[in-house]
Parts: structure tokens; C-alpha cells; sequence
């Protein structure tokens, strides 16, 4: 009997395990809901979106209050269009902004949003008219490098 007690504790903990294995890989991948209340729908326009996905969480000093829901290129003006959709409870005025920002240095990209001054809110279906693009590491590097490389080049008279 009490082998047949201990092969069930271990199965009990194998299963236990494979549950916290799932849970994790579901926390890792975004596919968690952020909340379980209602939301409405906002949209954002950017020249460039960077890495960001669909499923990415969209933040408010620092605390999710969203995620994207889709993106899109405009063929008209051939801008990025990224729909988010943002809890319900929070009203964010007209004039805020939208940012693509990074978490660390090479994390993964989501959107900030920053509350402005006016006294209407956003509703459902807005745009979001005050974006800035997600800043691109490999542009940074490649201005660096090629700004270093014009100094050098420029500079062969001088001992």
C-alpha cells in the first residue's frame, strides 16, 4: 500500500509540474488576458513599428493597461495602423500620445501611452493622432558608424 501511495504523490507532482510548464509558456508567449473586464478599441498610426506583434502590451506608467490587437499598412499613405484594445475603466484624454517603446535593451517592443491635458476622452474607434515610431537599433548603429567613418575620412590632413 504504500508503494501504490507514493507512485500516486509522484504522479500528482508530474501533473502539478506539466500545469506550471503551460502556465508559463502561456505567461512567456502574451497570450495570458490582461484583464477580464470590457474594453474598447483605439487606433495608432506610426512610420515605422519596429518589431512590435500582435499580443503586445500596451502600458501606462508602466502597467498594462491593454494589448494590440492588429497591425496593418496603410497603402495610401503607407503608414503602419496598430489597433489596440484598452481596458474599459480608463479614459485617456484626446491629446495623448502613443510610443513604441522597448523593454531593455533589446527586449521585446511595446506601446506607451501618455496621458494629456484635455478635458474630452478618447472614445471607442479613435485615433490616436500623436505617435512616435519605435527607434531601431540597427539604424542607430549604422548612423554611428557611418558618421565615424566621415569624421575619419575627413580629417587626413591634420598630424
Amino acid at each position: 500500500m504504500n508503494k501504490q501511495r507514493m507512485e500516486l504523490l509522484v504522479g500528482v507532482f508530474v501533473v502539478l509540474g506539466a500545469l506550471a510548464l503551460v502556465f508559463l509558456a502561456l505567461k512567456a508567449a502574451n497570450l495570458g488576458k490582461f484583464s477580464g473586464g470590457a474594453t474598447y478599441t483605439l487606433q495608432a498610426r506610426f512610420d515605422n513599428i519596429g518589431g512590435l506583434k500582435p499580443r503586445a502590451p500596451v502600458r501606462s506608467a508602466g502597467v498594462v493597461v491593454g494589448r494590440v490587437t492588429g497591425i496593418k499598412l496603410d497603402a495610401h499613405t503607407f503608414q503602419g495602423v496598430v489597433t489596440m484594445e484598452v481596458s474599459q475603466g480608463l479614459e485617456f484624454p484626446k491629446d495623448s500620445s502613443a510610443k513604441i517603446l522597448t523593454s531593455g535593451l533589446l527586449g521585446d517592443q511595446y506601446i506607451g501611452l501618455e496621458p494629456g491635458g484635455d478635458t474630452v476622452n478618447l472614445a471607442a474607434g479613435d485615433t490616436i493622432s500623436r505617435t512616435q515610431s519605435a527607434v531601431v537599433l540597427e539604424n542607430l548603429i549604422g548612423q554611428l558608424v557611418f558618421d565615424k567613418a566621415a569624421d575619419a575620412g575627413g580629417g587626413g590632413g591634420t598630424p
